[in-house]
């Protein structure tokens, strides 16, 4: 059902608004595009490349997941400078840690150190944190009934980075790294610190007026910017909160324990380089591609449908790769882009349900305690793949993965009940 949202200090549907919401939201793409490139041309061969420096599956994952850890380690922090200074101030930090973040696995990669490739793509990771914030950037400004559809077409610009970038990391910034003497995989890191200082550009010149300072989420003598502890609080007594949050962990986890090794696997299976750039661009297609369309349907159809339809797909794309020998490229590629589905479904269904659960003054600090809680579980999930492909195999690690789809569906049977119970006031469609 849908109900009204409190009285908002500015009225977000009057001309003046709309217009920064429309530069905002043109900022925003184009970021998102150049961020997307950098983060996914260097995700794509972090594996590989730990993979030819160490000879370990183990410090493979540990490697891939280095890059949820920096997301986790930076979220929060970056929250607090956009509570604090606006979006634009955090969003430039981030992508300037991951512009140095792509130089240290570029050295990684010229000096074959392996220490360095980890902490490069921890400083990657906050580029990631940043490309998560823009969607909550691009909501500050929207009517309550747009909030999950603009947060899917924030989402939606990735796919134009991020698929881009996996087709052409591995056939043709490689190729490009080694023709100007950089050793394999060189090429793709070098790529992303570029992009990564456009994006950051782009943020600096672009993003004015701040969207939460003018939504009034910023500069408030008194407010409180919440610590991480105060976040969480809130959080935990929140039962719409607590799922979002949850459905954040489930929908990220899922999707990088799936993916940390899938590459590694298919090599195993003698596919080709090119065959695994079409499946991380099929898997990223699923993730990005089909947002707008999913928050259509959120601001449709309600939160809870969705986060059902992302537990579905979450059991249905693990199981479906599970399955599949590595030598087979179908079955693979399409239950990894069934797994970026999940995603998508997870993560803008559950963003909207956390913005719209607090106040703007509260909103920066609680979306970043969500986005750590949610690349922190990423980060575990994919240092865990690892040790599990090592210790058992493939197989288990992605129908391991299909009970996470069964726990959320079970957290929002158990919220559904709880919200009965105890009715809280609503804040939009759920």
């Amino acid at each position: 059902m849908t109900t009204t949202e409190p009285q908002a200090a500015i009225d977000v549907a009057s001309p003046e608004i709309s217009a920064v919401q429309r530069r905002t939201i043109g900022t925003l793409l184009s970021s998102q595009v150049c961020g997307g490139i950098g983060l996914v041309s260097g995700y794509v061969v972090t594996a590989l490349l730990a993979k030819d420096l160490t000879g370990s599956d183990t410090l493979a994952g540990l490697s891939a997941a280095s890059l949820s850890i920096g997301a986790a380690l930076v979220s929060f922090p970056l929250a607090k400078v956009m509570a604090r200074s606006g979006r634009r101030p955090g969003l430039r930090l981030g992508y300037i840690l991951a512009t140095a973040g792509s130089f240290l696995a570029v050295l990684a990669a010229v000096t074959r150190f392996f220490p360095l490739l980890p902490l490069g793509v921890m400083g990657i990771g906050a580029g990631n944190a940043a490309n998560m914030a823009t969607r909550y950037a691009a909501a500050d400004l929207a009517t309550p009934e747009r909030r999950a559809r603009t947060i899917g077409i924030i989402v939606w610009a990735t796919t134009i980075g991020s698929g881009f970038g996996s087709l052409i990391s591995l056939s043709i910034l490689d190729p490009a790294g080694r023709r100007i003497g950089l050793p394999d995989y060189g090429g793709s890191f070098l790529t992303g610190a570029i992009l990564f200082f456009a994006a950051m550009m782009i943020v600096h010149v672009r993003l004015r007026p701040d969207p939460l300072a003018i939504a009034g989420g910023v500069g408030k003598v008194g407010d409180p910017k919440l610590p991480f502890v105060t976040s969480m609080g809130l959080i935990l007594a929140h039962p719409k909160a607590r799922l979002a949050v949850f459905g954040l962990m489930i929908s990220h986890a899922t999707m990088v324990a799936t993916m940390t090794l899938t590459p590694l696997h298919m090599k195993d299976g003698a596919q080709s380089s090119t065959a695994i750039s079409m499946m991380m661009f099929l898997h990223i297609v699923g993730m990005y591609f089909f947002s707008p369309v999913v928050g259509l349907m959120t601001d449709r159809f309600g939160r809870y449908p969705m986060l059902y339809v992302a537990s579905g797909l979450c059991i249905w794309g693990a199981v479906w790769a599970a399955v599949t020998p590595p030598e087979e490229f179908l079955g693979v590629t399409a239950g990894m882009t069934i797994v970026g589905l999940a995603w998508c479904f997870g993560i803008v269904a559950s963003s909207g349900l956390l913005t719209e659960s607090f106040p703007i003054e509260q909103r920066a600090s609680i979306q970043g305690a969500g986005d750590l809680c949610m690349a922190a579980f990423g980060a575990v999930a994919g240092i865990a793949a690892g040790a599990v492909v090592a210790a058992r195999s493939y197989r288990d690690l992605n129908l391991g993965a299909a009970g996470f789809g069964i726990a959320l569906a079970l957290a929002i049977v158990v919220t559904q009940v709880l919200v009965r119970r105890r009715p809280e006031p609503a804040t939009a469609a759920v």
